[in-house]
């Protein structure tokens, strides 16, 4: 199959492709996948530890319920995926890409999803916490009522993006413009508070 372009990049070329396959409740356990399509899958329940899927692209797959623990989804594309009650512990999502997922319950604990891409995704109420995002895409992003704790935002676009009631706490929000965000009812720590009011021009000081 030929490749496509993702964005500004080209995606890496499918080489195979599973489709309209039954993974529900299969255990992949140190599996790795190469540039493969999967399309059509029902991944609900599945047990992930350590699995590796490089350049693949998922389209209508369902992860509902599924639990994946130190796997990698590196460079890879979801399209139209449903993650509901997901839970991923420690696992890279580097470089990959979301396009019209959807994420209700979704929970994220550690890892790395640095560079990856959710503009416009639809996230509330879902639960990020000691994550790195470096330079992840948020543009436009919706985390109302979200949990972002203690997630490394340094370089990521939060432009357009509706934070408002989504618990920041301890997260990295140096590239946040408070201007260009909608926090309303946002809960920040001290530190936090402090550089918002200073990025909105205010004098901020103690005493």
């Amino acid at each position: 199959m030929s490749s496509r372009t993702t964005g500004d990049r080209p995606a890496p070329e499918i080489l195979s492709s599973i489709e309209s396959d039954d993974w529900d409740g299969r255990d992949v356990t140190g599996e790795r996948h190469d540039q493969v399509a999967f399309v059509d899958v029902d991944m609900t329940e599945m047990i992930d530890q350590g699995a590796v899927f490089s350049g693949c692209a998922f389209r209508r797959v369902r992860f509902n319920a599924s639990r994946h623990t130190d796997a990698a989804f590196l460079n890879c594309t979801f399209t139209r995926c449903n993650f509901f009650d997901a839970a991923f512990t420690g696992c890279k999502m580097v470089g990959s890409e979301f396009d019209g997922c959807s994420f209700d319950l979704l929970k994220v604990d550690g890892g790395d999803w640095s560079f990856a891409r959710l503009s416009g995704a639809e996230l509330r109420g879902v639960s990020f916490t000691d994550v790195r995002m470096r330079e992840a895409d948020l543009t436009g992003a919706r985390l109302e009522g979200a949990t972002l704790q203690r997630a490394d935002l340094s370089g990521a676009s939060l432009r357009l993006a509706d934070l408002s009631r989504c618990d920041l706490r301890g997260s990295d929000l140096s590239s946040l413009d408070p201007l260009s965000v909608n926090l309303r009812g946002a809960v920040v720590d001290l530190a936090q508070a402090v550089l918002i009011a200073t990025a909105l021009g205010l004098d901020v000081r103690s005493g």
